[in-house]
């Protein structure tokens, strides 16, 4: 015992101190990095909404000027969908998969690790900007050619490139971890059909992450090309296109709405059926509506879109895609219904 003690003494325990969180590849110490981070920009988020809300609150308010103002419209909403709901998702993804397939951990946890560092240096170099005074204003959907130089003369929209780039090397590298997770490091015996919902949406939008997250990074380059070396990908005066920028960008954007909730209809689908004290009604269904959902949801971007004269057809078709994929989605209600029915229902807090 004594000899062991003198080992102990000389080898502290791996998991003591801030070097041991700045070197983790545990996917548990991971899923909790990821959880905080997105809550410290929670708050920052919430703040931009709250200087927004207040200048709105009355007519003529002077409490931030115009261009601040677009500069907090544009923070806020890249904040919130990279910066807060990705990584929270990210952060349930990590602590909670591996438990529920019986993996000891991530397939390439060294991966895992390297996804949440490029992503708070993706999430620094976007606020680094308030830092330098030259914040992004052109919007969090970044039209050409407010992008341009002519409109965006300083560097705030290059900080908003760079971010965005490495917070899409982030997302690759984690999808690419979960997939090959999912897909080999099942327990015995735990088939696709018997694993847990949450851990099917992991799947789902690891594939939609992808799949649509190439779109975006080759949106921004090419805007990035535009703005630095003189190249007319989105420039009318040189013969280039904005609605091609539209396109790149919604092509990403809408699939990255269910990117967004998938998760959370994955926590809703296992919290419910635990706290109603019943199995969840109609798993099957749970599991085909989610792909049903990550399948559509490539086919209605350009709802966004409907004034910029794609024509009838073009219109017809996405409006028609948009009114489908709420199928699956109502699937999904009516199954959640189903399952609290009859059941022994207890108001927790996570209920």
């Amino acid at each position: 015992m004594a000899v062991r003690a003198e080992r102990l003494a000389a080898h502290p325990a791996p998991y003591a101190g801030l070097w041991s969180w700045l070197t983790t590849v545990d996917h548990k110490r991971i899923g909790i990095l990821y959880g905080v981070s997105a809550l410290i920009f929670f708050v920052i988020g919430g703040l931009q909404a709250l200087l927004m809300r207040l200048q709105l609150a009355v007519p003529d308010n002077r409490l931030v000027d115009p261009d601040t103002f677009n500069a907090l419209f544009t923070m806020h909403g890249t904040t919130m969908v990279f910066l807060v709901i990705m990584p929270m998702s990210a952060a349930f993804f990590n602590y909670v998969v591996p438990l529920q397939i019986g993996a000891r951990d991530v397939a390439f946890p060294r991966l895992n690790a390297f996804s949440y560092w490029a992503f708070l240096a993706g999430a620094i170099m976007l606020n680094i900007s308030f830092l330098t005074g030259q914040v992004p204003d052109m919007g969090w959907f970044a039209y050409a050619n407010l992008t341009g130089r002519a409109y965006s003369p300083t560097p705030a929209v290059d900080y908003w490139i760079l971010g965005l780039q490495l917070l899409g090397v982030a997302s690759m590298a984690a999808a690419i971890n979960f997939f090959v997770t999912i897909v080999n490091m099942r327990a015995p015996g735990m088939t696709l059909m018997r694993m847990p919902v949450f851990t099917w949406m992991t799947l789902v939008t690891a594939v939609l992450i992808l799949l649509a997250f190439p779109v975006i990074t080759v949106g921004v380059t090419i805007l990035l090309f535009d703005r630095l070396i003189g190249t007319n990908f989105f420039l009318v005066a040189k013969g280039g296109d904005p609605i091609l920028w539209q396109h790149l960008f919604w092509v990403f954007g809408h699939p990255e709405v269910y990117i967004l909730i998938l998760p959370a209809m994955g926590i809703v689908s296992e919290v419910l059926p635990t706290f109603s004290r019943k199995p969840l009604f109609g798993y099957p269904f749970v599991v085909y509506s989610g792909i049903a959902i990550g399948f559509l949801s490539f086919g209605v971007w350009a709802h966004h879109m409907f004034a910029v004269g794609m024509g009838p057809i073009a219109d017809a078709i996405f409006a028609v895609n948009t009114m489908l994929i709420a199928i699956p989605t109502g699937v999904k209600i009516f199954i959640w219904i189903g399952t609290r029915w009859g059941g022994s229902i207890r108001f927790t807090t996570a209920m």
